[in-house]
């Protein structure tokens, strides 16, 4: 059940409630009055202390409290506190209730080096995963003798060797030139396009706002990516007869300053090392690539109690439009 504000923020607002299980409240009775609280009681006891407990089933219940009663009866920061503390409540665990994933990648090896530990999880769970590559990875060398061409062939090889590692069934490749990609309309709507036929609960794609990210590849793909996740379900948005309009539950951005959701990858690791060593084109044998990708894994599975973990920072996307909290999410 939605609410606007959740039982963890009403206990520490007056404390009257405390949750017993995802379904279950227990509720003071002595406290009720300074809610506006609908309500089923299953059973009721005595506490030891003489109140009337009882136990509730949020299936009955609505909401604590209008959502602009409980900013007036707070300060300005613990109103905010509040309301980001519930938005950043609908991060929770969005992976583990996905059943389709589309990831949205500029070139061969992003989401596999970024997100491969939680792809290959998805996969283990027989989650659906597909990969949409935008661009062909033609420029991804520094040694002059490697043809572009023969480049982006070996890059799409390797791609598929990796994806096979990780459990992704599906390969979906659009082209561009790399270092050419544009967040142009007829990219936005072949996305839209891919999004309705596949229909995704969760988008994974670069974060397009990272700080100093100087690849256009990766700002477009992220940009491209959210305005397709933002447009997927207007009707009137690049019609189709044969293809209904979906609504993207979650878009969930990698190589981001600002994660929100950490997934314990900690099973996973060394499958997200075997499909990025795959790359070998990009990596080779370099040890260092490991190190440091064992690295951030380690410090973002500090944030969670693990011992490794990636870190996204997932919207959806009501979020994705004139929304001033999304950056503090």
């Amino acid at each position: 059940m939605k609410y606007w504000f959740s039982m963890a923020q009403a206990t520490w607002l007056a404390n009257p409630i405390k949750i017993i299980e995802s379904n279950i409240l227990l509720v003071d009775s002595s406290n009720l009055p300074h809610y506006s609280i609908r309500k089923t009681v299953i059973k009721s006891m005595s506490s030891k202390g003489g109140s009337s407990i009882s136990i509730l089933s949020c299936e009955y219940q609505t909401r604590v409290m209008g959502l602009e009663e409980l900013i007036f009866r707070l300060d300005y920061e613990e109103a905010r506190r509040a309301l980001l503390e519930e938005m950043r409540s609908e991060a929770k665990g969005v992976f583990d209730k996905a059943r389709r994933v589309m990831c949205v990648q500029p070139h061969p090896d992003d989401t596999d080096v970024a997100a491969g530990g939680t792809v290959a999880k998805l996969a283990a769970r027989g989650v659906e995963v597909v990969y949409v590559t935008l661009t062909d990875g033609r420029l991804g060398t520094v040694d002059p003798r490697v043809q572009p061409e023969e480049l982006a062939e070996k890059r799409r090889r390797e791609q598929e060797e990796a994806a096979g590692i990780l459990g992704v069934k599906e390969l979906i490749w659009l082209g561009v030139k790399d270092g050419e990609l544009q967040p142009t309309l007829e990219l936005r709507w072949k996305l839209v396009e891919l999004i309705r036929e596949f229909k995704p609960d969760v988008i994974v794609t670069p974060d397009p706002w990272l700080t100093y990210e100087a690849h256009p590849d990766h700002r477009n793909t992220g940009i491209l990516a959210s305005e397709a996740a933002f447009f997927a379900p207007l009707p009137h948005a690049a019609p189709c007869e044969r293809l209904q309009p979906h609504f993207v539950r979650y878009v969930a951005y990698y190589w981001t300053r600002s994660p929100n959701e950490f997934v314990d990858v900690s099973d996973h690791i060394e499958t997200k090392l075997k499909a990025v060593k795959a790359h070998k084109s990009q990596f080779g044998e370099n040890p260092v690539i490991e190190d440091m990708l064992r690295a951030y894994m380690r410090l973002a599975g500090k944030s969670i109690g693990v011992n490794y973990a990636e870190a996204f920072k997932v919207l959806t996307p009501f979020y994705l439009h004139c929304n001033v909290f999304a950056e503090d999410v």
